[in-house]
């Protein structure tokens, strides 16, 4: 806030001394002389125009330099600065209106047209104008940023570019499922995210809970199952499993064909699929080569008795 406080300062510093020096420069006693009532309208206007343009570019040059400093890449820049030269150029036309309304209209004429010129302007404009606000909403508020992983409504994918309209989403899973980019990208309009949930894979960090779920047989090792599954999900996070608060761990539950048990552990947002593939090999490996460990899975055994036998062969 100070920062911006300096900044407005200097620039009215500046245009005082751009002002004291071309009143330096002018001869005042043929100008006043030259003036009559004819000319004061005019001059009148002049001025306002110069001042309120002045004010503008103080205040337009505060709030892109906040807006710089709260931008992370050059796109945001990029858009910050295309959006003060649209917001520029609109007060200037604006301006000029006003101008040549005060100098040769009326006020009340001017008003009127204004006031249907901005009401049709505005509902024709309604949707980017929101798409702009939901912009300058990313820019501040963050709620996601370029290479974060996102649902909105019921699109998901990456955020690959954010502009003043829309949000560029390379998608994941498609027509295909799962978590991987389909190669399609979606572009979601602006306006949208103000009525839309927002889920961020990345807003804290790059890592997310995920399992891969298995079921034993009643008669086998149930700790041993539980080991292997661990062992697996230890080992193929390693890499990064220090930084990790939470490790892996188990929940077992009772199931209709055998003991479900299910592998939690944290995994790269982006990577879900390769580690939940990685995990379920090593633990399919691990338990074929168990003896006392089978996995369960609905069939239908049929046993015959010793009396059953006798009685069928006689």
């Amino acid at each position: 806030m100070q920062d911006n406080l300096y900044f407005i300062s200097k620039q009215i510093q500046r245009y005082i001394n751009i002002f004291l020096l071309v009143f330096s420069m002018v001869e005042w006693n043929s100008v006043l002389s030259a003036i009559d009532g004819k000319f004061l309208p005019l001059i009148r206007t002049i001025v306002i125009v110069v001042l309120a343009f002045l004010v503008f570019n103080i205040v337009l040059s505060a709030v892109k330099g906040y807006l710089k400093k709260r931008a992370k890449t050059k796109k945001h820049i990029s858009n910050i600065e295309i959006f003060s030269k649209v917001i520029k150029y609109i007060f200037t036309i604006v301006l000029v209106l006003i101008a040549i309304f005060t100098y040769a209209g009326s006020w009340t004429g001017f008003g009127l047209s204004v006031g249907l010129f901005s009401a049709a302007l505005g509902w024709a404009l309604q949707r980017p104008i929101t798409g702009i606000a939901g912009w300058i909403m990313v820019v501040v508020k963050r709620p996601f940023e370029i290479g974060d992983r996102v649902i909105i409504g019921n699109v998901r994918g990456d955020v690959i570019d954010i502009t003043l309209t829309h949000v560029y989403i390379n998608e994941i899973g498609g027509i295909i499922g799962g978590e991987e980019n389909s190669g399609r990208v979606t572009l979601v309009p602006n306006s949208k995210l103000f009525e839309q949930d927002i889920t961020n894979y990345t807003l804290s960090d790059d890592y997310m809970l995920d399992q891969v779920a298995f079921t034993v047989t009643y008669e086998g090792n149930l700790d041993k199952a539980i080991k292997i599954a661990l062992d697996a999900g230890k080992n193929q996070t390693k890499e990064f499993l220090d930084k990790m608060e939470k490790k892996p761990y188990v929940f077992t539950y009772f199931g209709a064909n055998g003991i479900d048990v299910k592998l939690r552990y944290m995994s790269p947002a982006k990577r879900l699929q390769e580690f939940s593939s990685r995990i379920t090999k090593e633990i399919f490996d691990g338990i074929s080569a168990a003896k006392d460990v089978e996995i369960a899975y609905p069939h239908t055994e049929v046993i015959l008795r010793q009396k059953e036998i006798l009685r069928d062969n006689s």
